[in-house]
């Protein structure tokens, strides 16, 4: 290895990962102290630390007062595939896919639904498929943010407001940081160990109207899951929106998601969060514009996203490298940040292409991503050097 010196700044939180996120800032296991252990959910104190979740997350989301807003298990995921086994099948399916999360929903549509009138619109990596294309006289499935690419939608803009079909929308790493029109999305899902730093377990399922009108007039040919049921004799089970959970939920987890909404609302909201993750991603935005060796995964600006931030290594040196070579490089960087405790956890998803991926959201502070971007420069330069050194 080369004796390149290092850095004399190091960040003071090197949580940079794309999920479980880091903690906001300041948090403390104290900041936990007043969750009802060892109590029912269902209690009285339980009932009302669950609602309380549920219109906080209105309020700073700014979900329009007729959406209906549930907690329900198995993170995100779990929320998306609530959604799909208990809407989809009325209709056709558009699902748009152009990352490993997306292209999962694609999957268990066409081999788990086993849907007959479903078309596919796909994407490689760093790039979105033609939204043109997408009839939303269909039902439409898409995530919002390609948390394993770094790709996004830039705006709802392709999105008609008189459509016929519903609007699936995966927001996971989207929400709490992108300026989403959710009066175009029917059914929204987000996890709480994203943006606000949560922890993991839970999912969060938004409605509209014409989604809870489906649920109530369409009962798909394939047996429900009890935890997917959301509805009895044709009615919505309104219980599950009001914080009455389908199963048992974490009251510590609860605390520590009412923690993240409550410092959210206190540093200003939606509008806060945004330009927080907004401004830590264009340091790296920044950073890789002077340097040649990086790029942003995503091809096109306007669909960067703020939060999963992905970049690949396209140092001539490295890229005539054969495809293990190029990975192993981009691991050696990865495990040399974490060796020096700098940044822990930024190496791109096991599905998506050999490179790097930085976690800005909100929760991030600025000054600790400014003082990351110097070390992914020494990384790079040590591992190169230590290359050339082979190589010779």
């Amino acid at each position: 290895m080369s004796d390149l010196a290092k850095p004399d700044t190091r960040p003071n939180n090197s949580h940079f990962s794309s999920g479980p996120c880091s903690k906001r800032p300041g948090w403390t296991l104290e900041a936990l102290s007043d969750a009802p252990l060892g109590r029912s959910h269902r209690a009285k104190i339980g009932k009302a630390k669950l609602k309380q979740a549920i219109d906080l997350t209105r309020e700073i989301l700014n979900v329009p007062a007729d959406y209906r807003i549930g907690i329900v298990p198995a993170s995100d995921t779990g929320a998306v595939e609530m959604a799909m086994w208990s809407l989809l099948g009325e209709r056709g399916v558009d699902m748009l896919s152009w990352e490993s999360f997306g292209a999962g929903w694609v999957t268990d549509v066409v081999k788990q639904l086993k849907l007959k009138d479903v078309r596919k619109f796909e994407a490689d990596y760093g790039l979105l498929p033609n939204l043109v294309e997408v009839d939303f006289d269909r039902d439409v499935v898409f995530t919002w943010n390609g948390t394993t690419s770094g790709v996004r939608v830039a705006n709802a803009d392709f999105i008609p407001a008189d459509r016929k079909g519903l609007t699936i929308c995966d927001a996971t790493s989207a929400a709490f940081a992108q300026d989403m029109d959710i009066s175009k999305l029917d059914v929204v899902t987000f996890s709480w160990q994203k943006v606000l730093g949560g922890e993991g377990g839970h999912g969060m399922l938004i409605l509209s109207p014409r989604a809870v009108e489906r649920l109530e007039s369409y009962v798909p040919a394939w047996p429900l899951p009890k935890i997917f049921r959301m509805t009895k004799g044709g009615k919505l089970i309104e219980g599950i929106f009001t914080g009455e959970t389908i199963n048992t939920p974490s009251m510590l987890c609860v605390e520590d998601y009412l923690d993240a909404l409550n410092w959210a609302k206190s540093i200003g909201g939606l509008k806060a969060l945004i330009a927080r993750a907004d401004a830590n991603a264009k340091v790296i935005f920044d950073f890789v514009g002077k340097n040649d060796w990086i790029a942003n995964l995503a091809v096109k600006d306007d669909t960067r996203s703020n939060t999963s931030v992905c970049l690949k290594i396209v140092d001539p040196t490295v890229t005539a490298l054969d495809a293990d070579a190029q990975a192993a490089f981009a691991k050696g960087m990865v495990s040399m940040l974490e060796k020096e405790g700098v940044a822990l956890d930024i190496g791109a998803y096991r599905d998506a292409p050999s490179g790097l991926r930085i976690w800005a959201g909100a929760t991030i502070e600025k000054a600790d991503m400014q003082a990351l971007t110097p070390w992914l420069s020494w990384a790079f330069e040590t591992q190169k050097a230590a290359l050339a050194k082979t190589a010779a």
